[in-house]
């Protein structure tokens, strides 16, 4: 260090920052609430199981207490069971703050944009500024007429003797177009989400609602739709997602599908995508007098093929579908490899640590372009 100066680095031991007590065992309240999937009795049951292992209170602040100020935070109310008996229920609130924490643990490290739009290369009307000017064409808005640039342009071409403004002396500065995206979700939440000793399903609800609010906080002109599917396939609300449980189902995938691009046809959006979330091979469709084929052993071919047709009917549709596949099977490996041909999307093959890395890498990544 310069002793003339006074400049230089000081060192000293790391002090962790000052978390309330509330703070503390409320990050610890979230992350149980998922895992119970909305069970509020559950999470405190295991928050006090907790509590006396860990000791994470004492006589100055105990679970009492901070149920207590749950209450009064408006994080969780009183409420009237069925049976006439009296009871807690987390309220909205406690849902968002859910998502908005999933979004923290997996998207962390997220950098802050202004408007929260996705950029391409092309330029069009949108409001984020180039730096550049172009001629006037018919549909420009008059408020993005440079009237400088326009002005010198009137100098140059008229002379200052004779000035006078025409259309050919106005430019525009131009913008950015900013692409919207309407994405489809889907979850498999059949049995195998939770065989084997192995909680998959509740790493892939926290992928969802990092994603949901992701894209409603960050991306508002976008659009997210949820679906779960398991023998059949049905939409889910966002608000609904920590409540999510795994069936006793099987994995129609041809189901899910076939309901997110009737959701996509929807969308006026030009750009769409399918992301899916699954860890186990597709074993069951539904025919069309209503009964279900299903197949638990191996690949059945009748199902496979029935998704290949899928993936076609996706990729004719302009619909790339990304695949987070949850399993190392070489075999099932090998069927989504099939499938990703058929639809020419994309493919992960990932354990749950780096589910949510991946899922965001592809967000910001796969834009398409506008078809004309």
């Amino acid at each position: 260090m310069d002793r003339r100066t006074g400049k230089g680095f000081i060192f000293s031991s790391y002090k962790a920052p000052d978390v309330s007590p509330f703070d503390k065992l409320f990050e610890i309240f979230t992350e149980l609430i998922t895992h119970t999937s909305g069970d509020l009795d559950e999470a405190l049951d295991w928050l006090r199981q907790l509590d006396e292992e860990y000791k994470l209170t004492d006589e100055n602040y105990t679970i009492d207490d901070f149920i207590e100020d749950l209450k009064k935070k408006g994080y969780i109310r009183d409420e009237t069971k069925e049976d006439g008996s009296g009871g807690l229920k987390i309220t909205a609130k406690t849902e968002r703050n859910i998502r908005q924490q999933a979004l923290k643990q997996i998207f962390g490290n997220l950098n802050k944009s202004g408007s929260g739009n996705h950029k391409t290369k092309y330029s069009g009307t949108g409001d984020e500024h180039t730096g550049e000017y172009r001629e006037y064409r018919f549909g420009d808005g008059f408020e993005r007429i440079s009237l400088t640039e326009s002005l010198k342009n009137a100098q140059i071409n008229n002379g200052i003797g004779s000035f006078r403004l025409t259309e050919d002396d106005l430019v525009v500065e131009d913008a950015q177009y900013k692409a919207q995206m309407s994405t489809v979700l889907m979850i498999d939440i059949s049995h195998s989400m939770i065989l084997y000793g192995e909680d998959r399903i509740t790493p892939a609800k926290k992928v969802a609602m990092a994603l949901a609010e992701l894209i409603t906080t960050r991306y508002p002109k976008d659009t997210i739709d949820i679906i779960v599917f398991g023998n059949d396939a049905w939409p889910i609300a966002i608000k609904d997602l920590p409540y999510l449980q795994v069936g006793p189902y099987h994995t129609n995938t041809v189901a899910g599908l076939s309901l997110a691009m009737d959701i996509l046809r929807r969308k006026r959006n030009t750009n769409k995508q399918i992301f899916m979330i699954t860890d186990g091979k597709p074993s069951c469709i539904r025919e069309s007098d209503g009964t279900y084929y299903m197949n638990s052993y191996g690949l059945d071919d009748y199902i496979v093929e029935k998704c290949y047709n899928m993936a076609a009917q996706a990729r004719k549709l302009r619909i790339p579908i990304t695949t987070f596949m949850i399993a190392s099977d070489p075999y099932l490996q090998q069927f989504v490899s099939h499938f990703t041909e058929a639809n020419q999307g994309k493919a992960f093959y990932t354990g749950l640590k780096g589910l949510g890395e991946m899922i965001f890498e592809d967000y910001e990544t796969n834009r398409k372009k506008r078809v004309k």
